[in-house]
């Protein structure tokens, strides 16, 4: 095929758009459909080589594997290796082993798949993840595999008339799969081949249905057009925006549109730097996600100034010295070992497998960054809630110690869960026990629903824990929830997903004001709170201080990088700008229903500061769970609230 200056413009379109989008989403919200774009491109170019080589009876699978292989593997080689190098010295062993699985999904293309399993494209915490736009590769390898094979299948029994036909229909098919698939599970929808292959698909109709405009005027016209709609898309769309649904049709068919217009000689996607950007487009694709990560990872400042440049460059070098590098193509499936590519694959592949399998190389770093690390797992060793899966989210009373005298009761979400044995340090457990009523991720407050969970399993759960706490009559109640991230959102990067809208909501609808939200919030607590008085002592306890980064893992960084006596507290200050309006809910209906309070400020914050570390340790196993170490830093504030004595 004669080179399509018109098509390397496009290549120019998608990758600025990408790199914009990744170095700052808010410059071009929908810079993400350069995506969709290269999918077009791809279906176009592979449909072409296919067909032309079966019509003219040279149609070769082997070669043209090898030939993608030549294409696609020695740039995503070198980049694995450079992070599987970069990560020895810089990486904590969890995230090294993390990234070698990364490593090992995207040099055998099934990334997408590993990434399909996770919190979603547009989630803050996926930006931890180097290899995360591999995702694109591997859809588009798979296409590369089926595609042809589906092709050579269907010539046994059609004619080519007849395949483009099929093709046509299965265009349409992926297309609606894809809206419903989006709608259904939009993660799945986002990553996997099965709801992409209708924008490869349409771009080889653009080559099996060409239509001819001999009227220049005509042509340039839908050129621009198709350009309009790929650029409007840009602005259109954002990371709230259902994708690949429907809209996807903006990018893609501007894409098909430029594609089959066939004018070379436009300016505005025919200039030198187009032209340049373009051929080196896959390599800054392949190259620039680490290279945002980087920023990310080393929380530099206006990152995208030396990003962006630092992307076009390394793909400029990359094309140069890695791609341009013809690799021989082979015609029979005799000369496999002759493939080079597939030695890469091979090897990165084993190089990743041990990591992976001696759990990032854990042997390689110091005691005490392992010993920092270890406070992730330092959990509550009795588990109550591991089983409420099995359990078909039956309410699960959890005794601990002596269950013929119970002191007291824990109820609440995680954070609870991660108190409970600061409560036990309190007692005898062989004279004295506890119940532990937990689930993660559900506070205790009637009437409170929560738009992350569709069967409202924490709604039906305190309705069943009201009537429960009633049989343990004049036993104290302590009640222990992460408010601030259920009324106001999540603060660990790690952990939030796509908008970060507050999870909890009262009534028929999410969609109310804050100033609603903290109404509705004192309403129901006073209700639940009140209810539970008139029989049983109540204890609510006060948000904990929420550190918004992974403690033990800053801690472990900070003594990779030498930076052992690094202050992670907080000021008290900066926990009341968050905390300050449910603190004061909390202490109305506590006065209102007769409850008491419990202050975990009152041994964090001594100082003004809210602590991070006691004696060099984290006192948290993330950026706000209390560790097991941790939590009895708390115990004497239970001991003195509840009046118990060991």
């Amino acid at each position: 095929m004669q080179f399509r200056y018109d098509i390397n413009g496009l290549r120019a379109i998608a990758v600025i758009a990408v790199v914009i989008f990744h170095f700052n989403p808010e410059w071009l919200p929908g810079g993400f459909a350069g995506v969709d774009v290269f999918f077009v491109i791809s279906g176009f170019l592979m449909t072409s080589i296919i067909f032309n080589g079966i019509e003219n009876n040279t149609f070769n699978l082997f070669k043209f594997y090898t030939s993608r292989a030549n294409r696609i593997i020695p740039v995503l080689s070198v980049l694995a290796i450079v992070l599987l190098i970069f990560g020895w010295f810089y990486l904590l062993p969890s995230d090294y082993q993390y990234l070698a699985k990364q490593v090992e999904k995207s040099i055998i293309f099934t990334s997408n798949i590993l990434f399909s399993t996770g919190g979603g494209y547009f989630d803050t915490n996926e930006k931890t993840k180097w290899l995360l736009h591999t995702w694109t590769l591997s859809v588009e390898w798979q296409f590369y595999i089926f595609y042809p094979l589906l092709i050579v299948f269907l010539k046994k029994f059609f004619n080519i008339s007849k395949i483009k036909k099929i093709i046509l229909a299965l265009c349409i098919l992926s297309f609606i799969y894809c809206v419903f698939s989006t709608y259904k599970n939009p993660i799945s929808a986002y990553f996997l081949i099965s709801s992409r292959a209708w924008e490869m698909l349409l771009g080889g109709l653009a080559f099996l249905f060409p239509f001819t405009i001999r009227n220049i005027k005509i042509a340039t016209s839908l050129q621009i057009l198709g350009i309009i709609l790929i650029i409007f898309s840009y602005f259109l769309i954002s990371e709230a925006t259902p994708w690949p649904g429907y809209l996807a049709l903006l990018p893609v068919i501007g894409t098909y549109l430029i594609i089959s217009s066939n004018i070379q000689n436009n300016p505005l996607i025919n200039n030198i730097i187009f032209r340049n950007i373009g051929k080196w487009s896959y390599s800054i694709y392949v190259w620039h996600w680490p290279i945002v990560i980087l920023g990310v990872y080393f929380s530099i400042s206006n990152w995208w100034l030396y990003g962006i440049p630092l992307s076009i460059f390394l793909g400029f070098i990359s094309y140069q010295v890695i791609e341009r590098k013809k690799l021989p193509t082979f015609q029979s499936w005799k000369e496999i070992y002759k493939v080079k590519p597939l030695y890469m694959v091979v090897f990165i592949f084993l190089a990743a497998d041990l990591i992976k399998k001696t759990n990032g190389m854990e042997w390689h770093y110091s005691n005490t960054i392992i010993e920092a690390l270890n406070e992730i797992e330092n959990t509550n060793p009795y588990k109550c809630d591991d089983d409420f899966q099995k359990y078909n989210y039956k309410l699960l009373e959890c005794k601990i110690g002596n269950q013929e005298n119970i002191k007291a009761i824990v109820i609440g979400d995680s954070h609870a869960d991660a108190l409970t044995t600061a409560v036990l340090a309190t007692l005898d457990l062989k004279k004295e026990g506890i119940v532990s009523i937990i689930k993660f991720g559900c506070p205790f407050i009637l009437n409170a629903r929560n738009n992350m969970d569709k069967d409202q399993t924490c709604y039906k759960e305190n309705n069943e824990r009201i009537k429960a706490l009633k049989k343990y009559e004049g036993i104290p109640i302590i009640s222990i929830a992460r408010w601030s991230e259920k009324l106001q959102g999540e603060t660990d990067p790690e952990r939030i997903r796509g908008s970060n809208t507050p999870e909890m909501y009262f009534g028929n609808t999410p969609l109310i004001s804050q100033n609603q939200m903290f109404n509705d919030f004192e309403k129901n607590l006073k209700l639940t709170v009140c209810s539970v008085k008139k029989h049983s002592p109540v204890y609510l306890m006060q948000p904990l201080p929420e550190m918004n980064f992974n403690v033990p893992k800053t801690i472990g960084k900070n003594f990779l990088f030498g930076k052992q006596n690094a202050d992670l507290s907080i000021t008290l200050t900066q926990y009341l700008d968050r905390a300050s309006d449910v603190r004061n809910i909390i202490k109305t209906v506590a006065d209102k229903c007769g409850a008491k309070i419990i202050d975990p400020t009152e041994i964090l914050c001594k100082s003004g500061k809210c602590i991070a570390q006691y004696n060099g340790r984290s006192i948290y196993r993330d950026g706000d769970h209390m560790s097991e170490y941790g939590n009895k830093l708390l115990t004497p504030m239970f001991k003195e609230a509840l009046n118990l004595t060991k």
